[in-house]
């Protein structure tokens, strides 16, 4: 919430399903906005717009003093764009804050969006902000630079508060999304209706994929949670689901979209849809433990918690020596406590990032620090 510039007269805020989009806007608006009828939170998936549209519901509420306008799930609602336009050019007293699917596309829409509207990213729950919500303490972020230069004092401020290794297992497997907290026992299963609806509806919506294609797709989810990390043989694998080579690549780059998984290519410049990644990672950890509960393997699920935290706010790429290249400066090579640097000690900036370590040393960093970069 800090983040963004509530000042603009157009927002966006894009994510996956379940990050808590829409508690974001509620809470705003009740902790910094007055409610006297010039403050209206909508949901575009509501059933009085198959009658009603959005620009007339606007132009009521502009003349009856409104100001501020949170509209909910945009992508549910037809020519969604080209209203927002029109919104933003015809009523300059009233701020708008829209939210949308992941696979939301505000430069590509009819009406360009993209020039009026500033867009954000909302990305599911740190280790920190899992932390944060379990335990009530407030860390602060800390940047790449300084975890890698300073990480043992860093580890010192946190372990001098709490054993960040207690919550860091829970986190892995259940403490993504904040949904959570409503219940452990069936979060997993709402993990699973999170990745349907966002196959079943999502994608064909918004990416015009074929219904018929949609059990190919949640097919292709499944043998790759049940392999993750994936070094995909395309014409295998195009040839077991039954579609042809360059559909099966294209659905791939949707399904990163769409944040069910990431791609790692060894040189993410100019990738095009057409482009074989190099390893398929699930998105977050959670999703191991949804989708293939008896195939978690803890390598791999170290390798996706890295990939998730850092690929938020940095590149990251598949290296040949080291597992991971950060911002094309740093390797990373991730393993257990007894993990060595025999791999990567010929690499100038490489370091070993270690499992079940509270603290590190010199080039050994703890994974568990790598989620407080945001």
């Amino acid at each position: 919430m800090s983040e963004i510039d509530w000042n603009s007269r157009l927002i966006g805020i894009k994510g996956a399903r379940g990050v808590g989009k829409t508690t974001l806007l509620l809470q705003y608006i009740k902790q910094n906005l007055p409610l006297d009828g010039s403050t209206l939170y909508v949901s575009l998936d509501n059933v009085w717009f198959a009658e009603n549209r959005l620009i007339d519901l606007v132009d009521s509420f502009a003349k009856r003093g409104g100001r501020n306008l949170f509209l909910d799930e945009v992508h549910k609602y037809p020519n969604w764009s080209q209203e927002l336009k029109n919104i933003y050019d015809d009523f300059p007293e009233v701020k708008v804050v829209f939210t949308g699917s992941s696979l939301l596309e505000i430069l590509n829409a009819r009406a360009d969006l993209s020039r009026r509207a500033i867009v954000y990213f909302m990305q599911g729950l740190s280790y920190r902000e899992y932390i944060e919500m379990e335990t009530g303490q407030v860390f602060p972020q800390f940047e790449l630079e300084e975890i890698i230069t300073n990480h043992l004092v860093l580890a010192h401020q946190i372990n001098g508060k709490l054993q960040p290794l207690k919550y860091f297992m829970d986190y892995l497997q259940s403490g993504y999304f904040p949904f959570y907290k409503e219940g452990r026992t069936l979060y997993h299963q709402r993990i699973e209706e999170v990745i349907n609806m966002t196959l079943e509806i999502e994608l064909p919506l918004l990416r015009k994929i074929d219904v018929s294609y949609v059990t190919k797709l949640k097919q292709l989810m499944q043998i790759l949670s049940e392999s993750v990390p994936f070094v995909p043989n395309v014409s295998k694998l195009s040839e077991r689901i039954g579609i042809n080579r360059n559909t099966f690549v294209t659905y791939l780059y949707f399904l990163q979209e769409a944040h069910l998984t990431k791609n790692l290519y060894k040189d993410s410049k100019g990738i095009t849809q057409l482009q074989k990644p190099d390893k398929i990672f699930l998105e977050n950890t959670n999703f191991n433990f949804a989708l293939a509960p008896k195939s978690t393997e803890v390598g791999a699920i170290r390798e996706s918690f890295i990939v998730n935290q850092l690929s938020y706010k940095h590149l990251v790429e598949y290296g040949d020596q080291g597992d991971f290249i950060i911002d094309r400066k740093y390797t990373l090579e991730v393993g257990g406590k007894r993990k060595g640097k025999k791999q990567i000690e010929s690499l100038p900036n490489a370091f070993v990032v270690s499992d079940d370590i509270e603290y590190g040393i010199g080039n050994k960093i703890p994974i568990w620090l790598f989620g407080f970069l945001y």
